[in-house]
């Protein structure tokens, strides 16, 4: 089989749903990263033969093809197509393995795997509100005979992890403060800056709070009374953008391209659709041993903190180091604008491993439909 290679990773900063970036249409959003992307590897933009776009809420300003209409827009060749897809909040980690797919099944040489969400313009169910107002239900008949009129979402189905492995409010305040500690000293630092492609005046991620303390965590009201979850120890909603440029080894020789990691292992789970967020666990079991590797070979894991007990949960049950587990902190404190938060993430560990030294990093997150993507790559 032939080998894919990641050969650039560009990303917006993070907004917050009010914030610089929140009045950016989707589609410059998109096109910012992909013409930073071509800009970036100097490739030959007429040479990529597909962008794979992620995105979950694809109505009003994010319908349309986003992926076409945010390459055009970056006023890229027409000759290159592209697709939106929606696998919830894996949308663009699902674009990174197709892109990687086509390079690896030997049919493709170069393809953008990107994503694009603004949450801000676009709310988050703004694609599932016809089906409300008009009455028609989000699930046929098949699914409630499965499942019956039970609750599905994302918020029930974080407090079932936290009832199921016990955790306490006290306790996802301690991870999330952690988190954004780690964010913080991460910007401080810089570690950021060479991912970064300003856009409107942003040049850093705007969600991460400093100053804030278990005692201000503890002020806010539950998300529902008796429940263990806060808006504190959720993600928050967010904008942005990111893209990843996908290469075989025909195309780095031919267009002089520097490869900055090699996909290692591809894998995909589903889990129970109640618990929803629990996918992440299975998935890396699957994923490591088709891999050949253990969680101690694994230098950076980048878990998407949708809420505190999916890293929390996952780190205990697969034995990971903490320190290992979202090093820069997650999305509790950097944003989570949905279907582009793969191609953010992906950009985020290509950096660290680069930055670290470290050899092989390791990508997963829950998604809707219980569902996880679990990426390894291998620094170059």
């Amino acid at each position: 089989m032939a080998e894919a290679y990641i050969v650039g990773a560009v990303r917006t900063p993070v907004g917050t749903k009010k914030g610089a970036l929140a009045g950016v249409h989707p589609s410059d959003l998109g096109a910012h990263v992909l013409k930073e992307l071509v800009e970036r590897t100097s490739v030959d933009a007429e040479a990529v033969e597909d962008v794979i776009m992620g995105c979950v809420s694809q109505v009003g300003p994010q319908a349309l093809d986003l992926a076409r209409t945010s390459w055009l827009s970056a006023g890229l060749p027409e000759s290159v197509p592209g697709v939106t897809i929606d696998r919830q909040c894996g949308s663009s980690q699902q674009a990174l393995h197709f892109a990687a797919q086509g390079v690896m099944s030997g049919t493709q040489d170069l393809v953008v795997a990107s994503g694009v969400e603004n949450m801000g313009m676009v709310p988050m169910g703004s694609n599932v509100q016809f089906a409300i107002d008009n009455g028609l239900g989000l699930y046929g008949d098949g699914w409630l005979e499965r499942y019956g009129m039970q609750e599905i979402s994302q918020f029930r189905g974080a407090q079932l992890m936290c009832e199921k492995w016990g955790y306490k409010r006290e306790q996802l305040e301690e991870f999330s403060l952690e988190s954004h500690q780690r964010a913080a000293k991460a910007l401080e630092g810089g570690y950021f800056d060479d991912q970064i492609a300003p856009i409107a005046g942003v040049s850093q991620d705007e969600g991460v709070r400093p100053d804030t303390t278990m005692e201000k965590m503890a002020g806010l009201n539950a998300l529902r009374e008796g429940w263990e979850l806060t808006p504190a120890v959720a993600s928050q909603v967010s904008v942005g953008a990111g893209a990843v440029l996908i290469a075989s080894e025909a195309a780095v020789k031919k267009h002089n391209l520097t490869p900055l990691a090699r996909v290692v292992q591809l894998s995909l789970v589903g889990d129970d659709p109640v618990y929803m967020l629990t996918a992440p666990i299975p998935a890396t079991r699957i994923a490591l041993e088709k891999a050949g590797l253990s969680i101690d070979d694994i230098d950076v894991t980048e878990i998407n903190e949708a809420f505190a007990p999916v890293p929390m949960a996952w780190t205990e049950e697969l034995g990971a180091d903490p320190a290992k587990v979202n090093p820069n902190g997650g999305a509790i404190a950097l944003g989570h604008p949905l279907g582009a938060t793969g191609a953010i993430l992906m950009t985020k560990l290509v950096g660290e491993l680069e930055r670290s030294g470290g050899r092989y990093g390791l990508q997963t997150m829950c998604e809707g439909g219980g569902q996880a993507n679990v990426t390894i790559i291998e620094r170059a």
